[in-house]
C-alpha cells in the first residue's frame, strides 16, 4: 500500500506497511498517513486474488499484532480515519475525490487488519489493541478506552448519513463490510455467542440510538439494488511526483474489488450472479441478517430484531405505541417488489421469512396484495429446483409457504390467479393453470423428491402441513394436480406394502435365527402410516368442504379407486376412509348406470351432476386441518450458523480461511 505499490506481490516489501507494523510509533498528524493511503495496485477481482492479498499481508498484520502494544499505531490509524470522516459529507457535496478515496483506503486497511486480529486473538485481547498508546509496553489509557465504540458509531453514521453517490458508493460498501467483519467473532466459535463485544456496544452503548436508522438504511440499500459506478468513472490523474496511477474508488470497485464469490458450503449455487449486480445491496442484507440474529442481551432484547419486528408502511398514519422502541416507517410496495425480484439468493429468502414470521404489518400487507403470484412463483421455483439448492434454502421456502397458507384468504385467492406457460416446469406443458394448482404440483414433487433422495421427516411434515392448510379451499383443481395427489398416495401405498412385506419376512426369518438383530421396520411403518393418514385427511378435507368445486379430483379418485381398498378396514384409517369410500361408491354407481365406454368429458359431466345429488349429511365431520409454523425454542442454534454461512460464502472484501472457521463444524451442504 502507498503510492509505490503496483502489485499485490510487492506488499510485504512496501515501506509504508513496514512502518505501520514496525516498532516505531507514528503520530496521527504525521504526513506518513497521506502516503500510506495512496493505493496504486489494482483491486482484487476474484477469491483467488483476495486470498493472495491476505497471504501477502499476513506477515505485516502479525507484525502489527506484536508491535502495536508498544506503538499504538492501530489506534493512530483509526483516529486518522475518524478525523477524516467528520469532513466526509462535505467532501461528497464538494466532489472531493482524493479525500474520499483516501478515507476509503484507510477504512479498507482497518477492515483487513480487524479481520486478522479477530482471527488471531480473543475479544478481550482485541479490545486491548484498541486502547494501546505510545507508552511503556502493554500500557493503555482510559481516555482512549472507547475508541472501538467510536469506530462502530462512526461506521453507523457513515452508512446512514453519507449520501449515496458514485464517489461514495465504495466507502459505503466498505463501512457495511467492516461492521460484518467486526461481528465475525462468531465464525471462530463452535457455540453460539451470547455475550460479546457486539452485545456491549451495539445493544447498550452509544450505538443504540442508531438502531432504527441503520435497519431502515440497510433495508433501503437492499430495495434500491444500486449498482457500482462503471469502470473508469473516477480514475484520478497520475501524480506529478511520479508516484504512480492513483486508482479512484469507483474504478477499483467496478473492476472487481467487491466481487462476491462462493467458497462452497450452504450458499446457493445460483446466487452469485444476482449478488454481483449490487455489492452494496448484498452486503447490507448480510449485515441486516447478522444484526437481526444476534442473541438477546442478558438484560435487554435484541434492538435490531425489535426494529425489524415493528416497522410500518409509509402509508400507515397511525401512531406507534409508546411501548414499541426503535420503530420507523418504510415503503412496503418497494420492499415487496425487491423481495419478489431477489429470491434466487438464500439471504433474500431468509429476509422474506424473517419479515413474514416476525413483522405482522408486513405479513398483513403481503397477504392483502392482489399480485401474490409475483412472490409465490419465485418461491415455487426454488422448490422445483430442489436438487440445485441447499437444504436450508429449501426449508426457508417451505416455511414461507406454510406461513402463507395459514391464511384462508390466501388459500382462496391463489386458485383465482391463472397462469400461462410456466417455462421452468418441465415435467409437463402447462399452458394454463391456477397458482393454487401449481403450488400443489410443486409441493408434491418436493415430497416425492424427498422420499427418494433425502428422506427428511421435517421436510415431509412442512410440505404436508402446507397442503393440509390449503385443502379445504381447493378450487377448480387442474386435472394434472388432481392426478398427482392420487399418484402420491399410490406411491405411499406401494411403499407401505413393501415395508410391511419386509417386516413379515424379517419376522419369519427371526424364528430360525434368534442371534440376528431385527431391523426396526415398525418405526418405518409408523412413519409411512402417519404420512398416508395425512394424505387421506387432505383428500377428505377437500371432499367435505369443496367437493362441488373439484370434479377433477373425484375423477382421479374413481380412476384409481382400487388403491383405497386395502385401507378400508385398516384400524389406522377406517374413520377417515368412510367419507372417501362414500364418495367413490356413490359416483361409481352413477357411472355404472350411465353405461360403458364413457368419454372423459361425459364422466366429468356425470360427476358435476352427481355432486348435487350426493347426500352430504352422510359425510362425517372432522376437525379443520390447520397447521401453524412454530419456531424452535432456541432458533439461534439453527439461524445463527445459517446466517454466518451466508456471510462466509459471500465474502466481505476479505478472504476467510476455511481452516480458521470453527462454526462450520455443523453439518452443511
Amino acid at each position: 500500500m502507498g503510492s509505490n505499490s503496483s502489485r499485490i506481490g510487492d506488499l510485504p516489501k512496501n515501506e509504508y506497511l513496514k512502518k505501520l507494523s514496525g516498532t516505531e510509533s507514528v503520530s496521527e498528524n504525521d504526513p506518513f498517513w497521506n502516503q500510506l493511503l495512496s493505493f496504486s495496485f489494482p483491486a482484487p477481482t476474484s477469491s483467488t486474488e483476495l486470498k493472495l492479498l491476505e497471504e501477502a499481508t499476513i506477515s505485516v498484520c502479525r507484525s502489527l499484532v506484536e508491535n502495536n502494544p508498544r506503538t499504538g499505531n492501530l489506534g493512530a490509524l483509526i483516529k486518522v480515519f475518524l478525523s477524516r470522516t467528520k469532513e466526509l459529507k462535505l467532501s461528497a457535496e464538494c466532489q472531493n475525490h482524493i479525500f474520499i478515496w483516501q478515507t476509503h483506503n484507510a477504512l479498507f486497511i482497518i477492515c483487513c487488519l480487524l479481520k486478522v486480529f479477530i482471527c488471531e486473538m480473543s475479544e478481550e485481547e482485541l479490545q486491548l489493541h484498541f486502547t494501546y498508546e505510545e507508552k511503556s509496553p502493554g500500557s493503555y489509557s482510559s481516555d482512549s478506552e472507547d475508541l472501538l465504540e467510536e469506530l462502530l458509531c462512526c461506521l453507523m453514521q457513515l452508512i446512514t448519513d453519507i449520501p449515496l453517490l458514485d464517489i461514495t458508493y465504495e466507502i459505503s460498501v466498505e463501512a457495511v463490510s467492516t461492521m460484518v467483519v467486526f461481528l465475525s467473532c462468531q465464525l471462530f466459535h463452535k457455540e453460539v455467542l451470547r455475550q460479546s463485544i457486539s452485545h456491549k456496544y451495539l445493544m447498550r452503548g452509544r450505538c443504540l440510538p442508531y438502531t432504527s436508522k441503520l435497519v431502515k438504511t440497510l433495508l433501503y440499500n437492499f430495495i434500491r439494488q444500486e449498482k457500482p459506478p462503471p469502470p473508469g468513472t473516477h480514475v484520478l490523474p497520475q501524480q506529478s511526483d511520479g508516484g504512480g496511477l492513483l486508482y479512484g474508488l469507483a474504478s477499483g470497485v467496478a473492476t472487481g474489488l467487491w466481487t462476491v464469490f462462493t467458497l462452497g458450503g450452504v450458499g446457493s449455487k445460483v446466487a452469485a450472479a444476482s449478488e454481483l449486480s449490487s455489492p452494496l445491496a448484498n452486503q447490507s442484507l448480510l449485515l441486516l441478517l447478522v444484526l437481526a440474529n444476534l442473541t438477546d442481551a442478558a438484560d435487554a432484547p435484541n434492538p435490531y430484531r425489535q426494529a425489524i419486528m415493528s416497522f410500518k408502511n409509509t402509508q400507515d398514519s397511525s401512531p406507534f405505541p409508546s411501548s414499541i422502541p426503535h420503530a420507523f416507517q418504510i415503503n412496503f410496495n418497494s420492499l415487496y417488489m425487491a423481495l419478489c425480484e431477489q429470491q434466487t439468493s438464500d439471504q433474500a429468502t431468509l429476509l422474506l421469512y424473517t419479515l413474514l414470521h416476525q413483522n405482522s404489518n408486513i405479513r398483513t400487507y403481503m397477504l392483502a396484495r392482489t399480485d401474490m403470484e409475483n412472490l409465490v412463483l419465485p418461491i415455487l421455483e426454488i422448490l422445483y429446483h430442489v436438487e440445485e439448492r441447499n437444504s436450508h434454502h429449501v426449508y426457508m421456502a417451505l416455511i414461507i409457504l406454510l406461513i402463507l397458507t395459514e391464511d384462508d384468504g390466501f388459500n382462496r385467492s391463489i386458485h383465482e390467479v391463472m397462469l400461462k406457460n410456466i417455462t421452468w416446469y418441465s415435467e409437463r406443458v402447462l399452458t394454463e393453470i391456477s397458482l393454487g394448482s401449481l403450488l400443489i404440483l410443486v409441493v408434491i414433487r418436493t415430497i416425492q423428491y424427498n422420499m427418494t433422495r433425502t428422506r427428511d421427516k421435517y421436510l415431509h411434515t412442512n410440505c404436508l402441513a402446507a397442503l393440509a392448510n390449503m385443502s379445504a379451499q381447493f378450487r377448480s383443481l387442474h386435472q394434472y394436480a388432481a392426478q398427482r395427489i392420487v399418484s402420491l398416495f399410490s406411491l405411499l401405498s406401494k411403499k407401505h406394502n413393501k415395508v410391511l412385506e419386509q417386516a413379515t419376512q424379517s419376522l419369519r426369518g427371526s424364528l430360525s435365527s434368534s442371534d440376528v438383530p431385527l431391523p426396526d421396520y415398525a418405526q418405518d411403518l409408523n412413519v409411512i402410516e402417519e404420512v398416508i393418514r395425512m394424505m387421506l385427511e387432505i383428500i377428505n378435507s377437500c371432499l367435505t368442504n369443496s367437493l362441488h368445486h373439484n370434479p377433477n379430483l373425484v375423477y382421479a379418485l374413481l380412476y384409481k379407486r382400487d388403491l383405497f381398498e386395502q385401507f378400508r378396514t385398516h384400524p389406522s384409517f377406517q374413520d377417515i376412509m368412510q367419507n372417501i369410500d362414500l364418495v367413490i361408491t356413490f359416483f361409481s354407481s352413477r357411472l355404472l348406470q350411465a353405461g360403458a365406454e364413457l368419454s372423459v368429458e361425459r364422466v366429468l359431466e356425470i360427476i358435476k351432476q352427481g355432486v348435487v345429488a350426493l347426500p352430504k349429511d352422510r359425510l362425517k365431520k372432522f376437525p379443520e386441518l390447520k397447521f401453524k409454523y412454530v419456531e424452535e425454542e432456541q432458533p439461534e442454534e439453527f439461524f445463527i450458523p445459517y446466517v454466518w454461512s451466508l456471510v462466509y460464502n459471500s465474502a466481505v472484501g476479505v478472504y476467510w480461511n476455511p481452516q480458521d472457521i470453527q462454526l462450520f463444524t455443523m453439518d452443511s451442504d
